[in-house]
């Protein structure tokens, strides 16, 4: 097997060529173009220099990725044979030198990237993110945006469909037209014209500026760090800059409250507005955090990937889980491990005291599940919950001095009844909330209907109008 020597062509431009590249390809016993359609080609063959291309490649593979890979084996082929120097546009940035990297030894010399003449003429100089035509993502708009190897019309027309999502349509672009020289230019178009101009090549670019708060219509994440930055600074909201993280506590638990009655509703859109909410609780706490000095952003997102990792083992380790019941059970013992929990009274302590009631009792069950302390079915927790219901009434005969704890055994025995049937609690105990309010709502417009009052009903009469309201039909 030969070696391989992988050079770049640059830009296109001859003049973009460096010297040590010229000197590789004369020296070089066989030398392969991924592409003759530059300029650089142009000049290599006015020095002599004779090569082979990869062009007919494009006519031959059914999509960009069989291109890719055909290419790379081409060019491992030929070394099959002696040493070869292939020679692409920018090396750096080429998928077919990635491809030869991951299958063989290659030695890679660097040259001038296919960014450098747009940058060069780029009449802004914010900082500019890079992206390939082919490869584009776009993920925020707090940046210049610079997407090279617009080389067709169709791709060119994918890359405004992406760039639609976070940009409005007249959004000035800059356009670089195909184009030889080493020196660029640039028209100024609105983005919906990308795609429509007369002639397209490799060397096709957009270059888009970065866009001030206000004139986005579309938001990443650091945006919204950006902007708690600005609340929180020195010229920032009043009542922002003094909150503290107890001040904020009971707002993450109503936005986690709220999040979690749109998801119950099925209002994907208020859903996204609501888990905004959750997000921005989280920022702001990283903020405040920031300004105490009591965490950073960093330490909140490094304990969460480093937690989610450590505990899908099977994932990005050797532990093995073939079900979803396997994972939770890994899951289970990873934690225990962690926090050095070797009994299971240490593993019910360890059930946060923060949780809403109702699910704290809820999982603290479960716990005692895990070791065979449990009820066997429905029926035997409902006997409990009838034994319980007799208890507190008997406390409230006898003074009701127990009764607060009459009631939470009560309770306690429903969370029991609910589980084994099923059940989450919290969410029949909601859906009990909604139809008592639903009744009560028919009831009183049964009320109104007859031209009476609150005020002169009886208890008794009063039952009467909420009999009523549960035979009619609902909604």
């Amino acid at each position: 097997m030969g070696e391989i020597t992988v050079v770049s062509l640059g830009p296109g431009s001859r003049e973009l060529l460096t010297l040590g590249a010229v000197d590789t390809m004369k020296k070089a016993p066989r030398l392969i173009l991924r592409t003759q359609m530059c300029d650089a080609a142009d000049y290599l063959r006015e020095i002599g220099l004779s090569f082979d291309t990869l062009d007919h490649l494009h006519e031959e593979s059914f999509d960009f990725d069989d291109l890719i890979q055909r290419s790379a084996r081409a060019v491992l082929d030929a070394a099959k044979d002696g040493n070869v120097c292939y020679a692409v546009l920018d090396a750096a940035a080429d998928q077919t030198v990635k491809r030869l990297r991951e299958q063989a030894q290659a030695t890679v010399l660097p040259g001038v990237p296919l960014a450098a003449p747009c940058l060069a003429a780029a009449p802004f100089q914010d900082k500019i993110e890079i992206q390939t035509a082919s490869s584009l993502s776009v993920t925020g708009t707090q940046n210049a945006l610079l997407i090279l190897e617009c080389d067709s019309r169709i791709l060119t027309g994918q890359c405004k469909l992406e760039l639609l999502r976070w940009y409005d349509p007249d959004q000035p672009a800059l356009f670089f037209p195909p184009q030889k020289e080493a020196v660029r230019r640039w028209v100024r178009l609105p983005l919906c014209e990308i795609d429509r101009q007369r002639d397209y090549d490799h060397t096709c670019a957009v270059l888009l500026p970065p866009l001030a708060l206000r004139e986005r219509k579309r938001f990443d994440f650091y945006d919204l760090v950006r902007v708690m930055a600005i609340l929180r600074g020195e010229d920032g909201c009043p009542w922002d800059r003094e909150q503290t993280h107890e001040s904020l506590r009971k707002y993450l638990i109503e936005e986690a409250y709220e999040a979690a009655a749109a998801i119950d509703e099925q209002d994907w859109d208020h859903v996204a507005e609501e888990l905004g909410d959750v997000l921005l609780q989280v920022v702001f706490h990283a903020r405040v955090g920031e300004d105490t000095g009591t965490m950073e952003l960093s330490d909140i997102t490094s304990h969460i990937c480093s937690k989610m990792m450590d505990r899908h083992r099977h994932i990005f380790g050797s532990d093995h889980c073939e079900t979803a019941e396997d994972v939770t059970a890994n899951w289970e013992k990873i934690k225990r491990q962690e926090r050095g929990l070797t009994t299971q009274g240490q593993v019910m302590q360890n059930v946060p005291k923060g949780l809403p009631a109702l699910l704290r009792a809820c999982k603290v069950q479960k716990k005692a599940h895990e070791v065979g302390f449990d009820w066997s079915g429905v029926r035997e927790a409902l006997n409990k919950v009838r034994e319980e219901a007799d208890e507190a009434l008997s406390s409230l005969d006898q003074g009701g001095e127990t009764l607060e704890e009459e009631i939470g055994d009560l309770l306690f025995a429903c969370v029991s009844a609910a589980r084994l049937g099923d059940i989450d609690s919290d969410e029949a105990l909601s859906k009990a909330t909604e139809k008592f309010i639903s009744r009560f709502c028919r009831m009183e417009n049964a009320i109104l209907q007859a031209g009476k009052c609150w005020e002169g009903l009886t208890l008794s009469e009063m039952d009467v109008y909420w009999k009523g309201s549960k035979q009619r039909p609902q909604g």
